[in-house]
């Protein structure tokens, strides 16, 4: 048996996959703890053995201002996110490391203090890439910018006393939920795994299956923390369906404020369920919904909003597998036409089908649980 702890931001996306994970570890016989900004980490991993580590409410995605885009969504995010959350969350790392004596630690790639306390204390490390952004080398056409990510990196580094590479990659093994039918060839070196999307369950939620009628069934959703946000772009795709009568439209809205008799309206759904008996799906980019709706091959609609949703779109078009819409301009004409392509156009379920083998190919969770097995473990001390 051996020990692991998973280090991660409050953030659902990125821990989803974890959670499958450490759940198939825990099938296995290993023990595995996690550790992260409280409460959040124990509400998403809806795990027993949590160690605290920085205060969740610093670091709610809702404090973020609206609007941000390109740099300075980044410079926002790698400024006031990223890097005062590792500076937070190193001394919770550092007593969950001596309470729980990990031999691996399993550190998502936003979560930069497991890295930094791993390197510190000579433990195995492996990246959760949760999302592909990373893997492709964005940056590589930006060197000023990439110069200025590492110079935040040294940063950390020298406050921490740590001399290890990019904190975003561990040298040993990077563990990435998506395939290179979506996310391309990897540009980040040879420790990359490939394992495709590991979709954990999500909680029960009550939904009316009786109301869809049997016609091609299109979702909208773009998930929980963009619904003040979205409320612009969900009003016009109400609108878009509602002008398809050979469709049946489904759009979640959290709010509960959009009105519609020839739409169905909802706050949460089953996603998963949902999107198994779905015909296409709009979105705003999220990786999650992106990979549940490419795991059951259909194609996509995706109008990114911020962070990494731009490249998730930018692979989904490249692949074949759906459009790309603009999030803060696009109208309901556009949003029909867009989904009458993606219907009707062969070329885009066959593209999806195409991700939808590669992510079967990839083996998931059981993969994932392989890769973290066959790791050199840690020297324990007395």
């Amino acid at each position: 048996m051996s020990r692991f702890l998973l280090v991660v931001p409050p953030l659902t996306g990125h821990v989803a996959p974890l959670r499958a994970v450490a759940a198939e570890l825990g099938e296995r016989g290993h023990d595995v703890a996690w550790c992260g900004p409280e409460p959040i980490t124990s509400e998403l991993t809806r795990a027993g053995r949590v160690f605290a580590a920085g205060d969740a409410l610093e670091f709610a995605v809702e404090r973020r201002p609206e609007g941000l885009r390109g740099f300075a969504a980044l410079k926002f995010l790698w400024e006031q996110y990223l890097v005062p959350l590792a500076d937070a969350m190193v001394p919770g790392v550092e007593k969950a490391v001596d309470a729980f004596r990990p031999d691996v630690v399993i550190v998502d790639q936003q979560a930069f203090a497991g890295t930094l306390v791993a390197s510190r204390r000579s433990l195995p490390w492996v990246t959760s890439a949760s999302t592909s952004t990373e893997l492709g080398d964005p940056l590589g056409g930006m060197p000023k910018i990439a110069a200025w990510i590492d110079g935040l990196q040294d940063g950390l580094r020298m406050r921490n006393k740590v001399s290890c590479g990019d904190l975003r990659f561990s040298p040993d093994l990077v563990l990435a939920f998506t395939t290179e039918a979506l996310a391309g060839p990897r540009a980040n070196g040879g420790a990359v795994r490939f394992v495709g999307p590991a979709l954990a369950p999500a909680p029960p939620v009550g939904f009316p299956w009786h109301l869809l009628d049997g016609r091609p069934l299109v979702l909208v959703t773009l998930g929980t923390a963009n619904a003040a946000l979205g409320r612009r772009f969900l009003s016009e795709c109400v609108d878009a369906l509602a002008g398809l009568p050979d469709v049946q439209g489904l759009v979640v809205d959290p709010s509960g404020g959009l009105l519609s008799d020839e739409v169905l309206l909802a706050k949460r759904i089953p996603q998963a369920e949902v999107v198994r008996k779905a015909a296409a799906v709009i979105c705003h980019g999220g990786h999650n919904t992106v990979s549940e709706s490419l795991a059951s091959g259909l194609p996509l609609l995706i109008a990114p909003i911020r962070d990494d949703q731009s490249m998730l779109a930018q692979q989904v078009e490249a692949a074949g597998a759906g459009v790309r819409l603009r999030f803060d301009r696009v109208k309901a004409p556009d949003i029909r036409d867009a989904i009458t392509e993606v219907l009707t156009v062969p070329g885009y379920a066959a593209a999806a089908g195409r991700v939808r083998t590669s992510f079967a190919a990839a083996g998931g969770v059981l993969a994932a649980a392989d890769h973290l097995e066959s790791l050199p473990l840690a020297t324990k001390g007395p």
